[in-house]
């Protein structure tokens, strides 16, 4: 059985209670949408603990039977052959409860941006690069996600140089956020005449989105720069004469957007320079935090080898939890979930373990 801190979860309790009475009493409309989110974040948890109290209930009423020796031996037998599948269901109920109870990732659910960069290995990256956006972009649409592309510097044979897009919906960064790393194909390139494999990369970082009340970015800290764009003809390639440049000065983070209109370039690369601005201030907490032991799927280091697609083979293995599955044609497709699901339980595994070296 597993031991949860009971004190934890009444406090959950009472907490879903109080929602409950301060929304019945019809707070202001900002209010009531805090109150809701909080509620709504509550509500599975909620109601796991309670079914777990009932579970327990159950339990200790047939085991009171089972030991009453006056009990009817009929109602001894139907109460002996109920317990076994009422532990079973507190066990489960507890582990789920267990993992409810998990410190959060306040960025969980926000939206993501997405920038998938060409690595090593010249056209036949940037083919790559393209492919991983497309794999993204239907794992993206089977969430009922959007996804919205920012910008795009197209490869000269196809794919993309570097391309960047927002992804929206219910829990977008926590489905995403262990995809950041370095991808590495293996397979033969359609220019290669001698049927030799070829290994190249492309570099993907997700971001959380960020707010203005997330980051503060001062604006004797910006410098916009207006300048032409250039670049050939292409689907999601710049049409535009006004670039805009944004220079963070105390970091020196560089974004650059070029679309048709110059007022939503600069709100575009405010969002982008905004995300890179979130994502380093949890990327310097997250080292503070872990300097006695790791908690992330990897380091979340943009620079380590997370995963390898062999086309020749059709395998695809993630390299960080030593899964490996023989069914590439299908995960890029966009059926990344059995892998997004891998990787979450294992960030879980490594929490719950570390719960257990804290206690």
């Amino acid at each position: 059985m597993v031991e949860l801190p009971r004190e934890r979860m009444d406090q959950v309790l009472k907490r879903f209670e109080m929602l409950e009475a301060q929304m019945a009493a019809g707070p202001a409309p900002d209010v009531y949408v805090k109150l809701a989110s909080e509620y709504s974040d509550l509500q599975e948890i909620n109601g796991k603990i309670r079914e777990l109290r009932a579970a327990e209930d159950e339990q200790a009423d047939l085991e009171a039977m089972l030991s009453d020796k006056s009990m009817d031996a009929e109602m001894r037998a139907l109460a002996e052959a109920d317990l076994p599948g009422v532990e079973d269901r507190i066990e489960a109920l507890q582990k789920e409860i267990q993992i409810l109870l998990l410190p959060k990732d306040a960025a969980d659910e926000k939206n993501a941006i997405l920038e998938i960069r060409a690595g090593t290995g010249g056209d036949e990256a940037a083919l790559f690069a393209g492919n991983l956006f497309r794999m993204y972009e239907r794992f993206a649409a089977s969430r009922g996600w959007r996804f919205e592309v920012v910008s795009a510097s197209e490869g000269e044979v196809g794919g993309f140089k570097e391309v960047i897009a927002t992804v929206s919906g219910k829990g977008v960064f926590s489905q995403l956020k262990f995809e950041s790393g370095v991808h590495r194909v293996q397979r033969v390139p359609e220019t290669e005449a001698g049927g030799r494999i070829h290994t190249s990369a492309a570099t993907v970082a997700v971001l959380p989105e960020a707010e203005d009340v997330d980051i503060e970015i001062r604006p004797e800290d910006i410098r916009i720069d207006t300048m032409r764009a250039s670049g050939a003809g292409g689907q999601h390639v710049n049409t535009t004469d006004s670039a805009v440049r944004v220079t963070h000065i105390p970091t020196g983070i560089v974004v650059v957007q070029a679309e048709k209109s110059q007022h939503q370039n600069r709100a575009r690369a405010m969002q982008i320079l905004r995300a890179r601005l979130f994502d380093m201030e949890r990327g310097k907490a997250a080292d503070e935090r872990s300097e006695a032991r790791r908690l992330q799927v990897g380091s979340g280091d943009r620079s380590e080898r997370i995963r390898t697609y062999n086309f020749p083979q059709g395998r695809i293995t993630d390299h960080r939890i030593n899964l490996t599955l023989y069914k590439l044609d299908r995960v890029m497709e966009g059926e990344l979930d059995e892998i997004v699901d891998a990787l979450i339980a294992d960030h879980q595994s490594k929490l719950l373990a570390e719960m257990g070296a804290d206690a």
